[in-house]
């Protein structure tokens, strides 16, 4: 039976990261993955060119059940951290919107510096490779592999969740901790795009791919401000992948279309200065043409002269466009989800190690646990911060 320190399940962003973490203290570590390479994940995201830290990051940028969890953490190895790391192995970077750090030139810099990382004679790596058995023992753990069996004191859970199944997503995690008596919280899809009803989507299908800025806001208050996207299939766009990880099915949200605008002030400036001229050219000014046409075939708007609106009219026209209400059908699901909300409870765990509390050399890192952060390099953070953390103690 082959003996190390340290085992771990996931080459992901979080797994890579404790194993260099835990290599570098001198602990024998093996990480396996069922994949054929490390990193899937990192690979693809941000169109290849991976967002993987934020410039402002806090605990307010994650949904979690105890909103308290994320902060030691974070605090303890931050996106400065991680920042520094990516400057040392000479990565070039680029900031967008919102502070997001970008690779300039290849998310594969990052997988490869992770691997650099692990480029220590004490960490091995096996890929293709399936873990079928997990026993406790009295000093830690028993796994069979595809082609043996490993003890181990540490055993690290970095499967991630249930997104983008095609890159090999599997609840394999969840059943970990199922097995060792660990609550889950339900999981569902985040960072997704809406589906709409027949009706709905019938009526915006030709709308596809009209982006416009907006904000949404959640019937529970949440509310984001970004770039909306109509699709053939509903609605996308940074603004409603970050209130899907908020929605709840059932109930409506709220689009201001134009949130920077006065509709009132404006209105009344446009009837002053072209009486004659009809509303929906009117509107074609402030949004895409085709949107305006769109509402005016679904009844919401009456196409007239400008100089036969009302002030009544008119703040009836301000309350409709800047509080749209429509009920998304659903969410395209775990198949196009950046991330998965819900997992693993982070009651189970200790904040300060990522141990499971209950069993002594069980952790948990990454997205295989009750934190989901918001688009923008937020959830690679977390993989870094809770890997290095659980490195530091596994």
């Amino acid at each position: 039976m082959k003996q190390v320190d340290v085992v771990i399940i996931g080459a992901g962003a979080a797994g890579l990261m404790c194993a260099a973490q835990a290599g570098k203290r001198g602990r024998r570590v093996l990480v396996v993955d069922n994949g054929k390479k490390p990193g899937r994940k990192i690979l693809i995201s941000g169109g290849g060119r991976c967002n993987f830290t934020n410039y402002d990051v806090s605990a307010a940028n994650y949904v979690c059940r105890n909103k308290h969890f994320p902060k030691s953490a974070l605090a303890r190895y931050s996106q400065w951290d991680f920042f520094s790391l990516v400057n040392e192995y000479g990565i070039t970077w680029e900031e967008r919107e919102h502070g997001q750090l970008f690779c300039l030139e290849s998310a594969k810099d990052i997988v490869d510096m992770l691997l650099k990382e692990c480029n220590l004679p004490n960490v091995e790596q096996r890929y293709r490779c399936d873990v079928h058995d997990i026993e406790k023992t009295e000093d830690g753990f028993t796994l069979k592999l595809d082609t043996d069996t490993v003890s181990c004191q540490s055993l690290v859970v970095a499967t991630g969740g249930l997104s983008m199944p095609k890159l090999g997503a599997t609840p394999f995690g969840y059943q970990i901790a199922e097995q060792f008596g660990l609550a889950r919280v339900p999981t569902t899809a985040g960072l997704v795009p809406f589906t709409l009803h027949d009706k709905d989507k019938a009526a915006l299908a030709d709308l596809s791919g009209i982006a416009i800025p907006v904000t949404i806001t959640t019937e529970s208050g949440v509310m984001f401000k970004e770039n909306l996207l109509f699709t053939h299939r509903g609605l996308s766009g940074p603004v409603v992948l970050q209130v899907s990880s908020y929605w709840t099915p059932g109930e409506k949200v709220t689009v201001d279309l134009l949130p920077d605008l006065d509709v009132v002030e404006t209105i009344n400036a446009m009837r002053d200065k072209h009486p004659a001229q009809s509303l929906k050219n009117s509107l074609a000014r402030l949004l895409p043409k085709r949107l305006v046409e769109a509402m005016i075939e679904r009844g919401d708007i009456e196409d007239k002269p400008l100089k036969q609106l009302n002030p009544k009219d008119i703040t009836a026209l301000a309350d409709y466009l800047n509080g749209w209400q429509i009920a998304p059908n659903g969410t395209e699901g775990y198949r196009t989800a950046e991330v998965t909300l819900g997992g693993v409870d982070t009651d189970e765990l200790s904040s300060k190690t990522m141990e499971a509390k209950k069993v002594p050399g069980l952790y948990f890192v990454g997205e295989v646990m009750d934190v989901s952060g918001w688009l923008g390099g937020y959830n690679f953070q977390w993989a870094w911060s809770s890997g290095w953390v659980a490195g530091q103690n596994v």
